[in-house]
């Protein structure tokens, strides 16, 4: 899941920047509202969008967002009043958190508005005997519990998600480490070979296959095959 973060207080962005790394999220920030418009209408999942940006102010953003995209969008505001909030919900805002805010409300409201968006199902992924729980962050083999990392956890998940179609390792590093992960693709390998002994050595069938010249895939082949 990628998050953009767009707010001009740059010490409260790179704490959210933390927190949201921290549960598994990948996260861009924008420190202005030209900058934020710009990144709200690519590749993100969710917009946490401060209301008092310097130049192209946030409500500004989000009707512009609204025109060209249906991400959703949760505003982040100093402003508690109700004529506030309602002008943000009417202009397309999906959720609205006034500052300062609890961090365990916010990453509840990003789940909140994520599970409206995709629906129940996309929370419980399920491949053959693998089940992942994103909500409880379990997974479990054939009824047994696998305990992993947050990183393990976060690169089962995006594997799911593409089951039966390979992913380079650029593309897993970019989706579960981040663009700006300054490593090198190696890291990628630790981690498939630490979810293969975790989700395979203990089962009768492989799920985590290497594509040769390509990367990895998550797959449940037929038996004898």
């Amino acid at each position: 899941m990628h998050i953009l973060v767009v707010e001009d207080d740059r010490d409260l962005a790179r704490y959210i920047e933390l927190a949201l790394s921290h549960e598994g999220y990948q996260v861009t920030l924008a420190h202005d509202g030209e900058e934020g418009l710009r990144l709200a209408v690519e590749d993100h999942d969710l917009v946490l969008l401060d209301v008092m940006l310097p130049g192209l102010g946030g409500m500004q953003v989000l009707q512009a967002v609204r025109r060209r995209s249906g991400v959703p969008v949760i505003l982040l505001t100093a402003r508690d009043r109700t004529e506030d909030k309602v002008q943000g919900l009417d202009l397309g805002a999906d959720d609205y958190l006034t500052k300062p805010f609890k961090l365990e409300e916010l990453l509840a409201r990003i789940r909140s508005v994520l599970r409206r968006q995709q629906g129940p199902v996309q929370d419980v992924l399920e491949v053959g005997d693998l089940r992942l729980d994103r909500l409880e962050h379990t997974v479990q083999r054939a009824g047994r519990p696998i305990d992993l990392t947050r990183r393990e956890f976060a690169l089962l998940e995006y594997l799911m998600r593409h089951v039966g179609h390979p992913q380079s390792r650029e593309a897993i590093l970019e989706n579960v480490w981040g663009y700006d992960f300054y490593g090198t693709t190696n890291v990628v390998d630790v981690y498939i070979y630490q979810l293969r002994s975790k989700l395979d050595e203990s089962f009768g069938a492989p799920l985590v296959h290497t594509v040769r010249g390509v990367g990895y895939v998550l797959r449940e082949d037929p038996p004898g095959a």
